[in-house]
């Protein structure tokens, strides 16, 4: 049976989609003007900002002909990101998941005090020195691929989530499951997990974006460049273009008109471009995903 709406209804319903468009429009628009601006000239820039349509005549690609000057580097650096990614991802949701889980047992007899020990690390750290030495040294982390991957494995905030979300799910489907026998491996991949999705699909957007965009790691660990990943190695051809424009600046030196206002936009397309594309496929489960949970009845 349809439900007939009433006058307020729709018009409230109406002046609702109006607003979301136009936030909708809002954020779009410069990402648009990124785009558009990577593809124009660099003295069109300088001279007249940026462009939201581009003619034929301050049309051009060289900004990403510079970036894309050694494909190689480029396509192995998106490997390695990619990697990281993928595999970063996935360590991340297992041991987050299973450690929200597990706090929020109310059977576990330690679960305050292992809830304290996680939350105290927020507080307190040992320093970016020690922290330094300790992978170096002891773990051997220089110019591994590993050494992406460990620091971003878990997060105290996204476990923080993951508790939250389990306290929603019933205890006594993990009563029940334990009376037919199962295990806790079994309990929580085939009773826990299937009702957590979009807790895994929220968390899934949240540490992609944080191995996708991290370089910091890479700048401490990596000092050949066959294990760079995507960001540390458009940041060091930025770099390299800056230092030239500087050194041509001081010397007087003639090299033509380097794009880098152009090439810092191109960098952006080249390195948000493909991760963009990972939220329409988990956008239906993030607001649950984050809400579910928060609100206790």
């Amino acid at each position: 049976m349809k439900i007939k709406k009433g006058k307020d209804a729709i018009v409230f319903q109406i002046m609702a989609y109006i607003l979301v468009g136009i936030f909708a429009i809002a954020c779009i628009i410069p990402f648009y003007l990124i785009i558009v601006g990577s593809m124009t000239k660099e003295n069109i820039i300088i001279t007249e900002g940026y462009q939201f349509f581009v003619t034929a005549k301050e049309f051009s690609l060289e900004a990403y002909q510079m970036a894309l000057k050694d494909p190689k580097s480029i396509i192995g650096a998106y490997g390695v990101t990619i990697f990281v990614t993928v595999v970063g991802t996935i360590l991340s949701i297992f041991l987050t998941t299973m450690a929200g889980y597990v706090l929020a047992r109310p059977d576990f007899p330690w679960r305050n005090g292992f809830s304290f020990f996680f939350f105290f690390t927020t507080l307190f750290n040992g320093g970016l020195v020690p922290w330094y030495l300790l992978c170096t040294k002891y773990l051997a982390f220089s110019n591994h691929i590993y050494s992406l991957i460990i620091p971003g494995l878990f997060s105290i905030w996204n476990m923080i989530i993951a508790k939250s979300f389990m306290k929603g799910i019933p205890f006594e489907m993990t009563e029940a499951a334990k009376i037919d026998g199962a295990g806790d491996f079994l309990i929580f991949y085939k009773v826990i997990m299937p009702m957590a999705k979009p807790l895994a699909a929220t968390l899934t957007l949240f540490i992609a974006l944080a191995y996708w965009n991290d370089w910091y790691h890479c700048m401490l660990f990596m000092s050949t460049s066959d294990n760079w990943n995507l960001q540390y190695t458009l940041q060091n051809i930025l770099n390299s273009t800056t230092a030239l424009k500087r050194v041509a600046a001081q010397t007087g030196m003639q090299v033509g008109q380097l794009p880098s206002e152009g090439l810092k936009l191109a960098m952006t397309v080249i390195a948000t471009g493909p991760i963009v594309l990972l939220y329409p496929f988990l956008q239906k489960y993030f607001v649950k995903g984050l809400t579910i949970g928060a609100v206790k009845g």
